[in-house]
């Protein structure tokens, strides 16, 4: 071991262009200790172990099993050295992996990869992703729908009860009509409502919906979420920014509080575009979004409701009458998308028809027929009569003995049993 003076001296006298005999001759020391020195392979101030390290015996198949697989747990690394033949504590078999640099990064999963940032022309390209609400005020999940303009950032939101391809399609129209119009391109992950399971294609059903609106649409390739990082990052933003204060109770409540976050907050941002520094809504305004179609793709949304107890249904913020007999009931709420009427079915017959209120509304609507069932049902069921008394005492009554007579008969008496019998059965004869 040599002192950090040592160390100094012997690089600068090997800087002046002395040699490695030199050195060792002028301080002293053992020619194999001043190269070992110069190529940084030992540090001034620190001995050398005398022992041999366990580890270099199986350095080798260490370094072998991470290059095969750089997430194999150390723990399961150990395990197998152990039984190699390794005697050394799990702290220091951690401790030379991480000094020696022996688990390689994989580039697969390092979100440091280099990338390029993707030049997307003003109208050319909406980013589409789901937002899944786990915990919600109202007790329920959410599922927002979100759209992002990719050229200036604008993004709006739609809540729905599901993923299926109606309700996608409806929230698509829905988000299109607060953008504005359509870009020329849609861009989705691989969702099961736009492509077909375990291939590329897209769905028959959803290509219709894409001709409809006059737009390509660009499916990522699996397992590269920074080919939409418009739509990631702004899902991200609306979620801390927006949803993680909100005040709201309800979806219909959650719809408008985010409609009104997307305009006054959202596109208000700031940013560079083009060379210059202007708002999210300045630069969004200059996007060329073509029209949309005068009526939204005709799709049919399906939802399940259990009926309350004074016979209502409850949909979108509003509240519909169905019969009185069916008040517990599961029914089926269909509403076919453009249309103004909602239909009720129970046991797959249509059990109640009502013109659709605005979403939100908070209104009643009954058929007054069903009024006048449901007044008819709780009269008849009136009744001044209090609760049953729990410790009441109630024998079996005079009507309850005389079936019980009657029944006696056919059960028969007790057997009788001849202990005589018995002992015949079980000794032997005389002989």
């Amino acid at each position: 071991m040599i002192t950090h003076g040592e160390d100094v001296e012997l690089h600068a006298l090997r800087a002046q262009g002395w040699s490695i005999s030199a050195i060792a001759r002028h301080l002293g020391l053992d020619r194999k200790t001043v190269r070992a020195h110069l190529a940084g392979e030992r540090q001034a101030g620190v001995r050398r172990s005398s022992a041999v390290d366990p580890f270099d015996a199986v350095a080798d198949y260490v370094r072998q099993r991470l290059v095969e697989d750089p997430h194999v747990r150390a723990t399961v690394l150990f395990g197998e050295v152990q039984r190699l033949g390794y005697g050394a504590s799990y702290p220091t078999f951690v401790r030379r992996i991480r000094h020696g640099g022996l688990r390689p990064e994989c580039q697969a999963c390092s979100p440091q990869r280099a990338h390029v940032d993707i030049e997307h022309p003003p109208g050319e390209e909406i980013q589409w992703d789901w937002l899944e609400l786990r915990d919600t005020p109202w007790g329920e999940r959410a599922f927002v729908l979100v759209g992002v303009l990719s050229h200036s950032g604008r993004l709006r939101c739609w809540f729905c009860e599901s993923m299926d391809q109606p309700h996608l399609v409806a929230g698509i129209h829905q988000v299109l009509e607060r953008l504005g119009g359509t870009a020329r391109r849609w861009r989705t992950d691989r969702m099961a409502a736009v492509v077909a399971p375990g291939t590329d294609r897209i769905q028959a059903s959803f290509a219709a919906v894409a001709k409809h609106y006059g737009a390509a649409v660009d499916v990522c390739p699996p397992r590269r979420p920074r080919r939409k990082g418009a739509v990631e990052k702004g899902i991200d933003y609306l979620t801390q920014s927006w949803w993680r204060t909100a005040a709201v109770a309800s979806p219909e409540a959650a719809q408008a509080s985010a409609d009104r976050w997307c305009i006054e907050v959202a596109d208000a941002r700031v940013r560079r575009v083009e060379g210059r520094v202007v708002s999210v809504g300045e630069a969004a305004a200059g996007e060329p979004l073509g029209a949309l179609p005068a009526a939204a793709f005709p799709v049919t949304l399906t939802l399940e409701r259990i009926v309350s107890a004074n016979a209502l249904v409850a949909v979108w913020g509003n509240r519909y009458s169905v019969p009185p007999e069916l008040a517990g009931a599961n029914v089926v709420v269909t509403h076919r998308v453009g249309a103004d009427l909602i239909e009720i079915h129970n046991a797959g017959r249509a059990v109640a028809e009502h013109r659709l209120a605005p979403s939100g509304a908070h209104r009643t609507i009954r058929h007054p027929e069903h009024a006048q069932a449901l007044q008819a049902a709780v009269l008849a069921s009136f009744d001044t009569a209090g609760p049953c008394r729990r410790k009441a005492n109630r024998p079996p009554s005079s009507q309850a003995a005389a079936i019980a007579s009657r029944l006696a008969p056919a059960v028969g008496a007790d057997p009788v049993v001849d202990l005589d019998v018995y002992r015949r059965l079980t000794q032997p004869e005389a002989s």
